[in-house]
């Protein structure tokens, strides 16, 4: 077993709204002997999973609490209102902040995103999830900002979602344990980052490594002067 594999494979853990399937098949191709495991968790529990070692790394959302963690930040979403398909916004392409003023807001307890100040109308309550708060929506009792890929991830028939320009947005990361920085966990790295098989993962070469790597020197030439005859 080589440095970085255990009996558990690679155990990789993300929030609601990312899609791992790309880089899942890219490790399947390039790791076959070493299983991977998505574990999908509400976005509060992602840090959670890695402190206690039940994931090796974690696709979260920022900002967390890096401490003892190494995070490298990888894109950042646009943000969309979710609204019925018959509501007067689903005939703009996109909206800004205050076209929402007179909107009855939801705000559920698992947001994603930072809001210095809420915008619209409060709601009548506060959902304890982002997918209820998509069946409010679709009950007409009020519109839900959220990240485009939640959008995604609960859609429905009856709805649509439009961007909003200056709202708050989320931004995806990878984590993991600084401590736990294993050789397979340099092979994720790499392939989130695009590396190809080839590439360099970024580690520094041992001592004797180094020393392996090195050219052989060419012996010096010598030069013999030719003898006078005698």
């Amino acid at each position: 077993m080589t440095d970085g594999e255990n009996d558990n494979g690679f155990r990789l853990a993300y929030v609601p709204g990312v899609t791992p399937a790309k880089w899942a098949g890219i490790w399947t191709e390039r790791k076959p002997d070493v299983p991977l495991t998505l574990l999908q968790v509400p976005a509060p529990e992602a840090i959670s999973l890695l402190r206690n070692g039940t994931a090796d790394a974690a696709f979260v959302r920022l900002p967390v609490d890096r401490e003892a963690l190494s995070v490298i930040p990888l894109y950042v979403e646009t943000t969309v209102v979710v609204i019925p398909k018959d509501h007067a916004a689903a005939a703009v392409d996109e909206l800004t902040i205050s076209d929402l003023s007179d909107e009855e807001l939801l705000h559920p307890l698992d947001d994603t995103l930072t809001w210095p100040v809420l915008p619209g109308e409060p709601a009548f309550t506060r959902p304890p999830t982002t997918a209820e708060a998509i069946e409010l929506v679709a009950a007409g009792t009020g519109v839900l900002v959220v990240p485009q890929s939640l959008a995604r991830l609960h859609h429905r028939k009856d709805l649509t979602y439009r961007p909003v320009q200056d709202a708050p947005q989320s931004q995806i990361g990878l984590a993991w344990l600084t401590e736990a920085t294993t050789d397979l966990m340099d092979d994720f790295i790499g392939i989130v980052r695009g590396r190809t098989v080839n590439s360099t993962r970024g580690r520094t070469p041992a001592p004797a490594e180094k020393q392996q790597r090195r050219k052989p020197q060419k012996p010096p030439r010598t030069t013999q002067k030719p003898r006078r005859p005698r």
